[in-house]
């Protein structure tokens, strides 16, 4: 139901959420001095919304337009100026663009640059990344390697080979303890005895997704050529 949604939105204006709360309160069978107490608020004002929701339904809960001056901006062309800045790089001396950069920026309040953003689902100081090669025949390589997985040669053998060094060969120690009710239980130390590193090799067989590894106690060519 859009009235239970509203009131629990923590993205709508408070104003909003709290006169959604009013009207679920009164279809709850409450009456408003009941309500008025309960919520902190006066009973003409929970009056007020009980008739707005019962004549005009959920759009009554949301202001009138006002007179005056209308807004210099409207929703979906700032929309379009936030996410265009946010593709430029941030002012000199800053890692990333945030809220309050956006509007000095565009020249709009802060507030409806947040707003815009949690509606958009942008959270701007999460980030993803990926390495991206420098080689400039990067693409027609990859286009080959692809072009095995995808439409291998008949009779091919294709494998997709990855290594994993300095695996740490850690060898925790073990014990038993008391526990506060009186039972005992085998517990894992935080000390451990190292052995070393170790190097993974993998290769995993593209037709029949077969995977085969040898693990090695270096990583020089020889190793990788014996592998294979």
């Amino acid at each position: 139901m859009a009235l239970n949604k509203l009131a629990r939105s923590r993205t709508e204006q408070a104003r909003l959420v709290e006169r959604a709360q009013i009207v679920l309160a009164c279809l709850s069978g409450k009456r408003n001095d009941e309500i008025a107490t309960e919520m902190k608020l006066r009973p003409n004002t929970v009056g007020i919304w009980r008739n707005r929701f019962a004549t005009h339904g959920l759009a009554g809960l949301y202001d009138h337009a006002r007179s005056g001056k209308p807004a210099t901006y409207d929703h979906p062309a700032l929309r379009q100026r936030i996410l265009a800045q946010l593709e430029m790089p941030p002012p000199d001396g800053m890692s990333t663009w945030d809220g309050g950069l956006l509007a000095v920026s565009l020249g709009v309040s802060p507030d409806i640059v947040w707003r815009i953003l949690r509606k958009e689902g942008i959270q701007l100081q999460r980030h993803r990344s990926w390495c991206v090669s420098t080689d400039p025949e990067f693409a027609a390589k990859s286009a080959d390697v692809i072009g095995l997985y995808l439409d291998p040669p008949h009779n091919a053998l294709v494998l997709s080979i990855d290594e994993k060094p300095s695996i740490q060969a850690i060898e925790r120690t073990c014990g038993y303890v008391h526990t506060s009710s009186g039972k005992i239980v085998r517990a894992m130390k935080s000390t451990y005895k190292r052995h070393g590193t170790l190097n993974l090799f993998a290769a995993l067989q593209v037709a029949t997704g077969q995977i085969q590894g040898k693990i090695t106690a270096t990583k020089k060519r020889i190793d990788f050529q014996a592998f294979l």
